[in-house]
């Protein structure tokens, strides 16, 4: 799977994206891995698309998803389900002391990152849907990032994410960018029903962590 959607001419597909949430559903509390980093490729071709301006956190993101496949693999070669939702993870590297064990990388902590991602990208779109085609969005962005990922960010990323946004163009401009020319209107209508699956998975797993105390994780 190529990791760079300028180079295979793909878009960023809504559509696809809803899709993916909703099966990454597993019974009424639980996101199955697999899954959820399959909708993660779909959001690495928006911040991808986007170019330099989400830099500050596409190429962190990569290497994340590039930790949580290896667990993925492990757990496949050994025939173990340790990695296989994301309550069977936390439980597991808890429940066996993993977190805490020095050098060890841990998937709790990997996907934590992640989601702390998911809610900022969430936050971008939601916003974005309700503005004007001609409006600007990097206002949108901007509020998005501070009142999420800005949060656990240090000062000098900070300000280097908040002038990267200055380059993002209106809203109708950056639907041109990130999406298929003759789809535009689709996405546009299918962006709310995204939404609803997308705040679906990150509510679950928000919840998952706040059951185990590990919001924190250093």
């Amino acid at each position: 799977m190529s990791s760079d959607p300028v180079a295979t001419n793909e878009c960023f597909d809504i559509e696809k994206l809803a899709a993916f949430y909703d099966n990454a559903l597993v019974e009424d509390d639980d996101v199955r891995i697999d899954d959820y980093l399959e909708s993660y490729e779909e959001v690495m071709k928006f911040f991808l698309l986007m170019g330099s301006v989400f830099k500050f956190v596409s190429s962190d993101v990569r290497t994340k998803m590039n930790i949580l496949y290896e667990f993925r693999k492990h757990d496949q070669v050994e025939e173990q389900k340790h990695f296989d939702t994301i309550k069977t993870m936390l439980l597991y590297e808890k429940g066996a002391g993993l977190l805490v064990q020095k050098g060890y990388v841990s998937g709790s902590r990997t996907l934590l990152r992640l989601h702390r991602g998911l809610e900022f990208v969430y936050e971008f779109l939601y916003r974005l849907k309700d503005v004007a085609d001609d409006d600007k969005a990097h206002t949108i962005c901007r509020s998005a990032y501070d009142d999420t990922l800005a949060k656990h960010h240090p000062f000098l990323i900070r300000k280097g994410a908040q002038v990267a946004m200055l380059a993002i163009p209106t809203r109708g401009e950056l639907l041109n960018r990130i999406c298929r020319k003759d789809d535009i209107q689709r996405s546009i209508e299918i962006l709310p029903i995204m939404l609803e699956h997308m705040r679906i998975v990150y509510d679950r797993i928000d919840q998952l962590y706040t059951q185990q105390d590990l919001h924190n994780l250093p």
